[in-house]
């Protein structure tokens, strides 16, 4: 048992390092502009994406999916674009997977599990009610999710310039979202989605007992995360009987890269050209589905072909996520700080 721990804590170690290597490169050019509580924005998404990787533990088996669902919470557009705020309201978004640790990993009793699960709005709740206090007002309390703030859901950096938050996700991880989803359906585990629906209702909802409705989009997004490690397990073990899913969601990814290359299209043709900004970030958007099409169609190619080649699996959805998340994350802290 001890070399089993003690390989578990070197890969543990080695993900902490990645994760922290990653925000000190992404917030490094903006070092000599922050005051001391600001190099909190630094370790949050490291927090964020640690707590999102060891909750998921709990759902996906895989190392690398576990560590692209903490990427995708701790560095993805939300936990990010809230950096725009103070310093703290980035720490509440960072803690809650956390929060969520006591009832996941906690007590087999149901009624334990129930309370434990009232964890993260009870904190959520204190936390806003001790800043009013203290005058110390972290979050927007007029701010709330509207049906607008979907418009652009599928193109989150074009909402960086639009939106006082960022709803949505990297490109090529939809896919990964889109697999998770079915795989979860398919299983019937919808304490996951129960979560999802409470946390999007109170997005929805006016400022309750003083809290910031944006904070409660957290949940959401976490929930996502996880569905998208999930995903990223089921492709990489996807056989012949998958085929069908494959070719629905190769099929849904090209849509995607076709629908924002006709806005990108719209976008050019505005008057004086002031729309070129926004046709070409729509128009990288394009390029990133289309990255992600080629990506499943790859692996539905492999599932007919009856490859297995997990190696060249992991390689390919590893590589293609990855690229999506770097060129994203640089681009969102350069325009949020």
């Amino acid at each position: 048992m001890k070399p089993k721990t003690n390989s578990s804590l070197i890969k543990l170690a080695l993900i902490i390092i990645i994760y922290a290597g990653f925000a000190v490169y992404l917030y490094l050019p903006h070092f000599k502009n922050f005051h001391k509580l600001q190099y909190l924005i630094v370790v949050n998404p490291c927090l964020a994406s640690l707590g999102c990787f060891i909750l998921s533990r709990r759902w996906v088996n895989s190392l690398a999916g576990s560590f692209f669902a903490g990427a995708i919470y701790g560095f993805g557009p939300f936990v990010l674009g809230l950096a725009g705020y103070h310093p703290a309201a980035v720490f509440l978004t960072a803690s809650i997977p956390w929060l969520f640790c006591p009832v996941v990993f906690g007590p087999k009793q149901q009624w334990l599990r129930i309370l434990l699960s009232g964890l993260p709005f009870l904190a959520i709740i204190i936390f806003f009610q001790l800043s009013t206090h203290h005058r110390l007002f972290v979050m927007p309390a007029q701010a709330r999710l509207n049906l607008a703030d979907f418009a652009l859901f599928l193109a989150p950096l074009v909402m960086v310039d639009r939106s006082t938050f960022l709803v949505g996700f990297y490109h090529v991880p939809m896919a990964l979202l889109i697999t998770g989803f079915c795989i979860i359906l398919a299983a019937r585990r919808f304490s996951i989605m129960v979560i999802f629906a409470v946390g999007l209702i109170l997005a929805f909802c006016g400022s309750l007992l003083g809290v910031s409705p944006i904070v409660w989009l957290s949940m959401p997004v976490l929930c996502c995360s996880v569905l998208i490690g999930m995903g990223m397990q089921g492709l990489s073990s996807a056989g012949s009987a998958d085929k069908k899913l494959l070719l629905i969601v190769a099929a849904v990814m090209a849509i995607l890269s076709i629908v924002t290359l006709l806005l990108a299209t719209e976008y050019f043709q505005v008057f004086a050209g002031l729309g070129a900004k926004y046709a070409k970030l729509l128009s990288e958007t394009a390029k990133m589905y289309i990255l992600g099409a080629i990506m499943v169609a790859i692996l539905f190619f492999m599932a007919r072909a009856k490859l297995r080649i997990q190696w060249l699996r992991w390689a390919i959805l590893c590589s293609a996520s990855a690229v999506d998340i770097f060129l994203g994350a640089r681009f969102i802290v350069d325009r949020v700080l």
